[in-house]
């Protein structure tokens, strides 16, 4: 079959206080290589890298990407099946817009959509849009059997649609949605990637990566799954909470053949969480010594920190590793109890002062407002980051809390009546590092938006003047590495970032008289 699978356009918070950026496909490339071993013949329409400078206005946010009428436009006569992935629900208006216009376009082809928002609300996805069939979680053998049974009228074992787990679709009016596919254990059976069908020069041209622009980059997954039950995180809707790691031997071939096929040289890891047991991550960490690859990887999504003690935290700067992001969320004991974040104070503070000591760049994350916060609990937060930044670590990055569909507190508030399921809540992620908290993204019973936004500011401050003071040659690299457009750091990703959304929000302004986009509806 002919197969042509979209990379939505993506919006964009010129507001917001964060180093993150859009990135390459990684798991539409996972789908895409699974169905190019079955022997079809796929392509990407990719909206990002096609219009990698086209930013227009579009409601409350901006979108980068092609306007979702030429995505519609791309699509060949001659297509079978047109596949589409959504991992984020703010971006949902968009990409349901796009689907009712590749449905008007191409009334008679259908439509296979994957990714966290489809797998979160599969429900409201067939509600609102022409979408015909949906892969719930892991998506590669799901997809594998759904088009066995789509050409073929059933798998190779004898399934039928409805026998297939993992997939919901349209049966006339009714909606089927079957019991959901148990985790892929063998992992290393997958395909890699199949990155020939991006356009990866242009996402790096365009500094458009994960974590640290260190040279060329190609993101990779070498763990699947987290173990942990974070009341906060899809994972354990997306996932489950099994976590399996590839071989590391395996994920060192895939590193050297993307150094020798593409020259890139910097690796970002997107695990749920990578570092989960010791000996996988020191045999990784030789694998990549002992082959002298010259490689920089990092962990920019965040890991645990149990095992990280000053062995690992050696072997990972000798192996390339530069950066790594802890996520404690909260100075609180009481709060990662509440949350269900598994860690523990001395734990963090250990594996800091060992990364530290090895000359890793650390980042440390942190989510205010959750809804039982009370300014006690945030105000451990702020001693903890004063703690962490005389400790050495480089950067820490706060977040309000935004409720991700179907997680437990998404449920909870949803049944107490404090969340209501309409575009605009949707859209609250993109919100959740403003520079100041709005009353309706506010889900705190204790604390008010305006108490929320100073207290945010308060960790800052305690923070990134304590960590100056304390490593006071720090601020004069950071100013010299921001002019050459150099990143070490998060902060410094920030800075370059935000000449650039500067340089967004100034021609925004200056397009006087020209038509703002119609938001996607």
């Amino acid at each position: 079959m002919k197969i042509q699978l979209i990379h939505p356009p993506v919006y964009l918070n010129v507001h917001a206080m964060t180093a993150l950026r859009p990135s390459m496909p990684l798991g539409l490339a996972y789908i895409a290589a699974i169905m190019e071993r079955a022997g079809h013949q796929v392509s990407v329409v990719d909206a990002v890298a096609l219009a990698p400078e086209r930013v227009v206005p579009d409601g409350k946010v901006h979108r980068l990407g092609l306007d979702p009428e030429d995505i519609v436009k791309r699509i060949d006569a001659d297509t079978d099946l047109i596949g589409i992935t959504n991992m984020w629900s703010f971006s949902w208006p968009l990409v349901r817009k796009i689907l009712h216009l590749l449905k008007e376009a191409h009334p008679t082809k259908p439509i296979l959509a994957g990714g966290e928002h489809f797998t979160g609300l599969p429900e409201l996805s067939f509600q609102q849009s022409p979408v015909d069939y949906i892969v719930m979680g892991e998506g590669e053998e799901t997809c594998e059997e759904f088009l066995e049974a789509f050409e073929h009228g059933q798998t190779k074992d004898g399934k039928s649609l409805e026998e297939i787990p993992g997939l919901a679709f349209r049966r006339g009016d009714e909606i089927v949605k079957n019991p959901r596919r148990e985790r892929i254990k063998s992992v290393d059976s997958l395909p890699w990637p199949a990155w020939h069908l991006i356009d990866i020069d242009i996402y790096d041209e365009k500094s458009l990566v994960t974590g640290l622009h260190k040279g060329k980059t190609l993101p990779i997954l070498a763990t699947r799954g987290c173990p942990y039950q974070c009341s906060y995180c899809s994972s354990p809707t997306m996932w489950t909470t099994r976590w399996y790691p590839r071989n590391p031997i395996d994920v060192v071939d895939e590193i050297a053949h993307y150094k020798q096929t593409y020259g890139a040289t910097n690796f970002p890891f997107q695990d749920l969480t990578a570092i989960i047991k010791k000996d996988w991550i020191v045999q990784f960490c030789n694998e990549i010594i002992d082959r002298k690859l010259d490689i920089v990887w990092q962990f920019p999504s965040g890991t645990r920190c149990e095992v990280i003690d000053d062995e690992v935290a050696e072997l990972l700067y000798r192996s390339g590793g530069r950066h790594l992001a802890f996520a404690p969320e909260s100075g609180s004991e009481v709060t990662r109890e509440l949350i269900k974040k598994r860690m523990k104070t001395e734990s963090l503070l250990n594996a800091v002062e060992a990364s530290v000591r090895h000359k890793l760049n650390v980042t440390a994350f942190f989510v205010i407002g959750f809804p039982h916060d009370k300014k006690e609990h945030i105000r451990d937060t702020v001693r903890l980051a004063r703690k962490l930044a005389v400790k050495g670590i480089d950067d820490i990055a706060i977040g309000f809390y935004f409720p991700i569909p179907n997680t437990q507190i998404w449920r909870e508030l949803v049944a107490r009546g404090d969340f209501e399921v309409n575009d605009d809540s949707l859209m609250t992620p993109i919100f959740a590092n403003d520079e100041k908290l709005l009353p309706d993204n506010n889900y705190c019973d204790h604390l008010t938006h305006k108490q929320l936004t100073w207290l945010k500011y308060k960790i800052l401050l305690n923070f990134y003047p304590v960590s100056f003071l304390t490593h006071p040659l720090r601020i004069f690299k950071i100013f010299f590495n921001v002019v050459r457009g150099k990143e070490t750091r998060k902060l410094e990703t920030f800075l370059v970032e935000l000449k650039r959304k500067s340089g967004i929000w100034i021609r925004t302004k200056l397009r006087l008289g020209r038509p703002a986009a119609k938001p996607a509806g």
